[in-house]
């Protein structure tokens, strides 16, 4: 006997059924554990990243093939005006975050658009800021932080049949990386320095 399971997306959608009704029955089972660690590599601005292991549903998932690292730095031209010697080009962090926002946007606009039946033939998102590093330079306070993006914008452009801009608009907010940077998140900044040592009196 064969197993006619209907495939979108590459996505098993029987699969993908279960796993949801899995996901409303047992939450704890599904929630994510999710870390990067960035190693200063001895040029400003300069530092390796690492991304590895992570959790679900308390367990923790490590293998060799998640060993993911990324060089990260700057832009050549604007390390070399500022007086890096030797510049060259590297991914910039703020670019990086902003392809992460453009591929998640892909992620909950798919995700959906199979769950719901929807064909999509073409998708490709654009994401742009404008970027004021004047906070990061030291050169404005940082409670000016607030103003160092303007004009952060997202652009879909997608293709497919019975494609409902509203609907394409609320699955892209569903995106997990949209809610980490549209909305206001509580992070705890810990700052781990050298035990101190008490001088002789």
């Amino acid at each position: 006997m064969t197993d006619h399971h209907q495939i979108a997306h590459g996505v098993d959608l029987e699969t993908l059924s279960g796993f949801a009704e899995h996901a409303k029955d047992d939450p704890e089972a599904v929630q994510l554990g999710l870390g990067a660690s960035a190693t200063y590599e001895g040029t400003a601005a300069h530092s390796l990243a690492t991304i590895d292991s992570y959790e679900l549903g308390g367990e923790t998932i490590t293998r060799e093939t998640r060993e993911y690292t990324v060089p990260y730095g700057g832009w050549k031209e604007v390390l070399s005006a500022a007086g890096w010697v030797g510049a060259t080009d590297r991914i910039e962090p703020i670019e990086a975050a902003l392809s992460a926002l453009a591929a998640c946007l892909n992620v909950g606009v798919t995700i959906n658009a199979v769950a719901n039946g929807v064909d999509v033939d073409h998708l490709e998102t654009r994401v742009e800021a404008d970027f004021d590093p004047a906070v990061l330079f030291g050169l404005a306070e940082l409670a000016e932080a607030d103003s160092v993006f303007e004009n952060v914008s997202a652009e879909i452009d997608i293709d497919g049949e019975d494609v409902d801009p509203d609907l394409i608009d609320e699955w892209a907010r569903r995106a997990p990386v949209y809610t980490l940077v549209s909305l206001a998140q509580d992070v705890e900044l810990n700052v781990n320095t050298p035990a101190q040592v008490a001088g002789d009196d």
